[in-house]
């Protein structure tokens, strides 16, 4: 745009300037040719800026470049090299072909230019005014143009030639980070739903251990259940009163075997964790039909809870899950019965809420201790554990930006102690929380 801009400029100045040489009271054949000239020139330039807006850029300048060329050819044809002013235009010709279209452009350029240049010298030997009777003559400057403009030629391709590598490299690069970046985007979605998965089956893992347990309490509700019906005639006999009792105790009986089946449903469901306010002693006095069926009739379940609301800002669910795993671990760990104690408090300043899950089990030693929260470690026999609940625990404390730590003793029992910040309404909300476990992928789940 600024060459096409450039010519208008210089025709107005002449046409100012010197109005005789702008309109000639009788056109010679190169004063047309430099009208056409400049009129290409800018029409050349402008059409090249319209091509490279629409998206057409190296379309563009080499339609610039032609019309240059042929319009510079018809200049030195009309007026010979000879009487032709210093012009910088065939090195800025050399330099736009060698940067923008590379190689190929620049010496397809330098040939061009060199061609111009004989051209008018040519223009010089024989049917221009004032040739000489020397046929070499006006060709005496070519091999000084030739070897100068080779060297112009040559300095701007050793010069792009580098600059060209650096950009292919760039764009190889860049490429491959975008390729990276993608397949990146699948692993961690990938991951994301294997983890989801892991965490669904860990519930379900927990609900299994205590299928027995629900399957007993619901018998005992239809025992108490058909109970009542056996003796519906003494209990007519005896009046409204005895018949409300017994409707009051089957509705007793069904209340708590409806508790337990909704905490199931609830727990069993496949949801993304989401982060909600709730009182974690509440949530453990919820959780204990289902504690008392998980852990069995041999082992006593004793709740030691803070008098005051101690409230939590993280995903129930998962909370939840803590407890039953390191419950059920407990459990297996207390064959011949014992007590598991859910001891919560507070501690530290600021405060944080203390979860503490004591059992009398038979402990551990330290070399097993250590490795307690790798994936897959387990010193249960095959089958009867994966090695991934008290994983999948400490990835969720620590998700809940809490820590978790663990104290045993061979035979005298094993102590998780679990700290959690507490929720302060003047404090911004934690964010939803995004469990960070090393979960292997399924071709090596499938292996293992």
């Amino acid at each position: 745009m600024a060459t096409g801009l450039q010519a208008v400029l210089v025709r107005l100045y002449f046409m100012v300037a010197e109005p005789g040489a702008a309109f000639p009271a009788v056109w010679s054949v190169a004063d047309i040719t430099d009208l056409c000239a400049d009129i290409g020139v800018a029409l050349g330039s402008w059409i090249g800026v319209v091509l490279m807006r629409r998206g057409h850029y190296h379309r563009g300048i080499q339609f610039f470049l032609c019309v240059y060329l042929l319009t510079l050819a018809a200049n030195y044809a009309t007026t010979g090299y000879r009487h032709a002013p210093p012009d910088p235009s065939p090195a800025l010709l050399l330099a736009v072909g060698g940067v923008v279209l590379g190689r190929r452009t620049l010496w397809t350029v330098y040939a061009a230019v060199i061609t111009c240049f004989a051209l008018g010298e040519l223009a010089d030997a024989l049917w221009l005014p004032g040739a000489s009777g020397d046929f070499w003559w006006p060709f005496h400057a070519l091999p000084m143009l030739v070897v100068a403009y080779l060297i112009v030629a040559f300095a701007i391709d050793s010069t792009t030639r580098a600059l060209r590598k650096m950009l292919a490299d760039a764009v190889q690069r860049g490429e491959a980070l975008a390729r990276a970046n993608v397949l990146l985007k699948k692993e961690m979605e990938e991951r994301e739903r294997t983890q989801h998965q892991l965490i669904h089956s860990q519930k379900l893992d927990a609900i299994g251990r205590a299928a027995s347990g629900v399957a007993h309490d619901f018998d005992n509700v239809l025992n108490v259940v058909l109970g009542y019906a056996s003796q519906r005639e003494q209990l007519a006999d005896l009046g409204t009163s005895a018949l409300i009792n017994a409707m009051q105790g089957i509705e007793l009986a069904a209340l708590r075997a409806l508790t337990i089946s909704r905490k199931l449903l609830n727990f069993s469901r496949q949801e993304v964790g989401i982060s909600q306010v709730f009182d974690a002693c509440v949530a453990v006095t919820e959780l204990e039909p289902m504690l008392h069926q998980l852990l069995g009739n041999y082992v006593q379940l004793d709740l030691q809870l803070h008098p005051e609301e101690l409230k939590l800002q993280l995903d129930r669910g998962q909370f939840e899950l803590m407890i039953l795993n390191v419950a059920a671990n407990a459990r297996d760990a207390m064959p011949e019965g014992g007590r598991f104690t859910v001891r919560v408090e507070t501690n530290g300043v600021p405060a944080t809420l203390m979860l503490t899950l004591t059992d009398t089990g038979m402990g551990m030693p330290d070399d097993v201790r250590a490795k307690v929260f790798e994936p897959f470690y387990t010193t249960k026999p095959f089958g009867r554990g994966t090695g991934l609940g008290l994983a999948v625990v400490a990835s969720m404390v620590e998700a809940a930006r809490g820590t978790i730590d663990v104290q045993s003793t061979p035979q005298q029992g094993t102590s998780f102690r679990i700290r959690l910040p507490l929720y302060d309404e003047v404090d911004l909300p934690l964010p939803e929380m995004d469990v960070q476990m090393a979960v292997p992928d399924q071709e090596s789940l499938a292996n293992r």
